[in-house]
């Protein structure tokens, strides 16, 4: 049968887990760190327009998470799926496997759209007090959710490039939309000759033209023709039973900053604006953690369906190590300059006065986030879908916000500590979890680690 493959995802059950990191994960990574740049380069240039400009920005931020959630929740259930078929040597299956997950992000980008329209002023009321920042954040986000058909079809290109074992060709993609982005965006917002000066709207803009045009590239080689029709149903309930917990796991970032925002903006806006930068921030210290859980889920189905549980363990502890080290660079540029990281966004001396402390109590939080983060990946890998729910509501909804509510009442500071207060309560509960599933293994597979071997 002749190989429908452009890159052979077999290496993922026989090349060693560090050479097998190395060589998918920093394109990943790169791709990450220029997917943040939509964002960060939209709020770089917002804040230098306007401050109530940048916390518009901070305010549709949930909803941009809420795509990216449906967007990539979807693309890791087609790629999962696509690196059991491969595992299995059923290639057409695989590539059904793509084409229905092209159709579903269309179907999505249409129902969020229209949701866009009827919800999206009901949504920044409950976030913002200012009617500046609110008809800043009602223009910016009509045209980032309407025009994210890019967004969508990419977040499926891309997870169909990454599970046979294509790491470049979305990096590529991803470059040549960020620096779209960035040329054409402080051009829109402040204008020049016969441009006009649009501000946000021009942000918005320049976003949604990167976006798509990534979404160009990736799909010129992603495309795959979708099954017939009536076995349709059949790949998207099986998109979506691997695909749900990611779903679930990035819409919880929704989820809890509309909930974290709508405390704060009880003690003023400026704290809904720090808010919103530590996530900007944020991203480039969680990038080696957030691409290392999207490059392992292929290389841990496959290992796991062929039933090499040690090298599925070998897998989860080298990635604990990697994140690991670059998460204490996190931590290093938190505590010693806070203030210097905030100044990038904003020039205002409260933003800084909030920040600093809150910039210092979250930094804390970033080792047991490693594995907060990493745990619920590894069951959503293995086909177990709800550990990884568990586990993720357990991190942003059960013990974040009520310990965020709580010490609210202690004054604003002491809200930030439940930042590391909820990382470490899900570690806890997530290494319970990963050796109980390993204690499966030997039970049900007379599974036997290998050091146990060699006693």
């Amino acid at each position: 049968m002749k190989k429908e493959l452009h890159n052979d995802p077999t290496f993922f059950g026989t090349d060693s887990i560090p050479k097998i990191l190395l060589k998918i994960a920093p394109p990943v990574m790169l791709a990450l760190l220029i997917q943040s740049l939509y964002n960060i380069v939209d709020s770089f240039f917002v804040g230098r327009y306007s401050e109530q400009g940048l916390t518009a920005l901070s305010i549709v931020y949930p909803l941009q998470l809420i795509i990216t959630a449906l967007a990539v929740g979807t693309g890791v259930g087609v790629n999962t799926l696509m690196a059991k078929y491969y595992a299995l040597k059923n290639d057409k299956k695989a590539n059904n496997t793509a084409g229905s997950g092209f159709i579903i992000s269309i179907i999505l980008w249409v129902l969020f759209a229209a949701a866009t329209v009827f919800f999206l002023k009901p949504y920044l009321r409950t976030s913002a007090s200012d009617p500046t920042a609110l008809s800043y954040a009602y223009t910016y986000g009509m045209i980032v959710c309407v025009g994210s058909i890019g967004l969508f079809t990419e977040g499926i290109f891309s997870k169909v490039h990454q599970a046979e074992g294509n790491m470049v060709l979305p990096t590529i993609a991803q470059i040549c939309g960020a620096v779209f982005n960035c040329i054409v965006d402080p051009i829109l917002i402040f204008g020049i000759g016969p441009i006009p000066k649009m501000g946000v709207a021009g942000a918005a803009i320049a976003t949604v033209g990167g976006q798509i045009l990534a979404a160009v590239i990736t799909g010129a080689k992603g495309l795959r023709k979708p099954p017939k029709p009536k076995k349709f149903p059949e790949y998207t309930g099986k998109i979506f039973k691997l695909g749900y917990p990611s779903i679930i796991m990035q819409s919880m970032y929704t989820v809890y900053i509309v909930a974290l925002n709508m405390i704060l903006v009880k003690f003023c806006d400026e704290a809904v604006t720090v808010l919103g930068l530590y996530y900007k921030l944020q991203t480039f210290f969680f990038i080696p953690l957030i691409g290392l859980t999207t490059c392992i889920v292929p290389v841990l189905s496959y290992n796991y369906t062929n039933h090499s549980f040690d090298r599925t363990r070998e897998v989860m502890k080298w990635s604990f190590i990697v994140t690991i080290a670059f998460m204490f660079v996190g931590i290093l540029c938190f505590e010693l300059i806070p203030v210097q990281l905030l100044s990038i966004f904003s020039k205002s001396e409260k933003v800084f006065e909030i920040g600093k402390t809150a910039l210092r109590i979250i930094g804390t939080s970033f080792i047991p986030a490693t594995f907060s983060l990493m745990l619920p990946i590894f069951f959503q890998a293995i086909g177990r879908g709800a550990p990884s729910v568990v586990l993720t509501l357990l991190r942003q909804i059960i013990c974040l916000v009520p310990i965020f509510y709580a010490f609210s009442f202690m004054g604003l500071n002491y809200t930030w500590i439940a930042f590391p207060l909820s990382e470490t309560i899900t570690t806890i509960v997530g290494f319970i979890l990963y050796f109980r599933q390993i204690n499966i293994w030997k039970t049900d597979y007379g599974y036997v680690p290998k050091k146990s071997q060699t006693k």
